[in-house]
């Protein structure tokens, strides 16, 4: 069995993203330390780790020769500071995100690469609340992380050549194919994925056609693996939601300002697979 011990990776949120980053690293022999302030969630997320690790594995997407580490999850942000990497997966919030960076940032050793996991919000504006911008660096994930081994990198203005370079290492360690782009409202995959995601729902919306009628357009003609509203479903309507609102606050092009049938249903909790029901309706 072989096993990384180069890495001490800290996770900071233990929500859908948060739990997929720590599955894939615990895949991969990196040692995780999962921060969150709910005792209940990070219980949760602990078998929520678990089980991914075991698809990834059966899927042929984790190795099955390594020896996991085992999880360590605190709801005190102090146990971070020995870490050799901070990969930051809250909620897609510009203020939580801001405090959540500000704080962490100032805890670990300088040159710590210090890795947000927005998806739209410029890595700059983020990086200004952080205690050293310098080592702040954009890592978009994609869900599963265990799954699509593609991540968007995103090097800041202030993004450093060895903030950047210790990213890539670990993203290499982790097994996954980095492109690294430039700075900017949604960077490439979300400035127009969003939108996509914002007309798909819009049409539904006026009525032109439903949610199957929408997915299947795009699977037949375009070759989309699932389609854009169950792709939406996938990532949580909620957080949709406040990607669109984070790019239309941040460009003011009015096609992201998020639909109204988008809001109704996040309204009505219903945000898509992890509520089990959004646009599709995935039983109990």
């Amino acid at each position: 069995m072989t096993e990384q011990h180069n890495h001490l990776l800290a996770v900071l949120g233990a929500g859908v993203m948060g739990t997929g980053i720590t599955a894939l690293a615990l895949g991969h022999g990196v040692p995780v330390v999962l921060v969150d302030t709910d005792e209940e969630i990070l219980a949760r997320a602990a078998q929520n780790v678990r089980r991914q690790i075991r698809q990834g594995q059966l899927l042929g997407k984790l190795p099955r020769d390594i020896r996991h580490p085992e999880l360590r999850t605190v709801t005190d942000l102090d146990a971070i500071a020995p870490a050799t990497a901070v990969v930051e997966a809250v909620v897609e919030l510009p203020a939580v995100k801001a405090d959540v960076l500000a704080r962490a940032s100032a805890l670990v050793k300088p040159g710590t690469p210090v890795i947000t996991n927005t998806s739209g919000i410029p890595v700059d504006e983020l990086a200004g609340h952080c205690a050293r911008p310098e080592d702040a660096v954009g890592a978009h994930f994609m869900n599963p992380p265990y799954l699509i081994r593609t991540v968007e990198v995103i090097r800041g203005p202030r993004s450093t050549d060895d903030a950047l370079g210790r990213t890539l290492a670990l993203l290499a360690d982790l097994d996954r194919e980095s492109i690294v782009v430039g700075d900017g409202p949604g960077f490439v995959i979300n400035r127009v994925l969003q939108r996509m995601l914002n007309e798909s729902a819009r049409i539904v919306q006026e009525g032109i056609a439903g949610p199957e009628e929408v997915d299947a357009l795009f699977r037949g003609c375009l070759g989309h693996t699932t389609g854009p509203l169950a792709t939406a479903d996938l990532i949580g309507l909620d957080n949709v939601a406040d990607s669109l609102r984070v790019l239309h606050e941040r460009t003011g092009d009015a096609g992201y300002e998020p639909c109204r049938l988008l809001l109704d249903k996040v309204a009505a909790g219903d945000h898509g697979r992890k509520t089990g029901r959004g646009f599709f309706d995935y039983g109990s």
